[in-house]
């Protein structure tokens, strides 16, 4: 029993990765697609992606939000934090690839998002660190950053106003979109593992953080209907990435831990890489693929079930992430 126990958690745990990487996938798309709209401001995408992306997710969540509105409710403090993060992350997100650069504004706020997630689960849920975490997210960190010092050695100082000043804001703007992203995904799967289902959790934290950012889409949003591209742009970063993304993204942190998540969301980095190559034109060094590598190595690392140890007729206890979790907590 304890065997089949151990197989059906690590396969919950083994979708809940593979969802978050599907959601990733997704996600790395949103730098390249912005470059389709070059005459609307990062406020303005943040604002459109994440504000409608996640006024949708409520919509699409209505009837498990009221069903569960009373255990929203009694936790609405983190409800509360979660929204907050989600309505700042876009606008920290975007504006850091604008004064930055995509590559390094990407690498900085998603590369420091699984450490910033692991700090908050140490100090709030009193989680400590795993092998297989710390391994991992070595990996991920070393090439997340072999890709930015990769696209920042290709970039051309002469091209800013003040390229100094341009990066330092970038970076500390990477930073806080990388909290916030961490902040989000801790309140989301911590409401989730209460027995709430992804699904209500999802749509309430998202639409609560997609009104929030609708005042922002109202004094900045102008240019986005002011072409056919522009605006399939804007609804593409909705409906793709930031609706269709975020529900897949809810059904792995029913499952997986937020650190995890965090940490193979660092797979977004590559697929912006590579999409900057393939679409756009951009040319990545050998410096930069040995980063994209090490990514995937951290996916390897912390996806591959972990060996069973026997003493005697029992089985070790398995890790916390390949424990099975409760129906209740996993329903969609």
């Amino acid at each position: 029993m304890k065997g089949a126990g151990f197989g059906a958690g690590y396969k919950g745990s083994a979708w809940g990765a593979l969802f978050v990487l599907a959601a990733s996938v997704l996600w790395g798309t949103t730098g390249t697609a912005a470059t389709f709209a070059p005459d609307v401001s990062p406020l303005a995408i943040g604002a459109v992606a994440m504000g409608l992306g996640g006024l949708l997710q409520a919509a699409f969540a209505a009837r498990p939000i009221i069903a569960f509105s009373a255990s929203l409710r009694t936790r609405w403090p983190t409800a509360a934090l979660g929204s907050l993060a989600v309505a700042t992350y876009p606008l920290a997100f975007y504006s850091s690839m604008h004064l930055a650069g995509v590559a390094v504004g990407t690498v900085v706020s998603i590369g420091s998002a699984p450490l910033a997630s692991a700090v908050i689960e140490r100090i709030v849920d009193k989680r400590r660190f795993t092998g297989r975490w710390v391994a991992g997210a070595v990996l991920g960190l070393a090439g997340a950053g072999l890709l930015c010092f990769a696209e920042a050695g290709q970039a051309d100082p002469a091209s800013a106003t003040d390229p100094g000043w341009s990066a330092s804001a970038g970076i500390g703007l990477g930073l806080i979109a990388g909290l916030t992203y961490a902040l989000y995904s801790w309140a989301a799967h911590r409401l989730i593992s209460t027995g709430v289902p992804s699904r209500a959790v999802m749509g309430a934290v998202f639409g609560l953080g997609g009104l929030l950012l609708m005042p922002v889409l109202a004094v900045t949003g102008s240019p986005l209907v002011a072409s056919g591209q522009n605006l399939m742009v804007g609804m593409y970063m909705a409906l793709v990435p930031m609706f269709a993304g975020y529900v897949v993204f809810g059904w792995g942190l029913a499952r997986v831990r937020a650190s995890m998540a965090t940490t193979i969301s660092l797979a977004e980095t590559v697929v912006a890489a590579i999409l900057a190559v393939l679409v756009v034109g951009e040319r990545l060094p050998a410096l930069a693929w040995a980063g994209a590598a090490l990514v995937a190595g951290s996916l390897f690392v912390l996806t591959l079930p972990a060996p069973t140890k026997r003493y005697g007729r029992a089985e070790e206890t398995p890790p916390e992430d390949s424990r099975p979790v409760p129906a209740a907590r996993t329903r969609a």
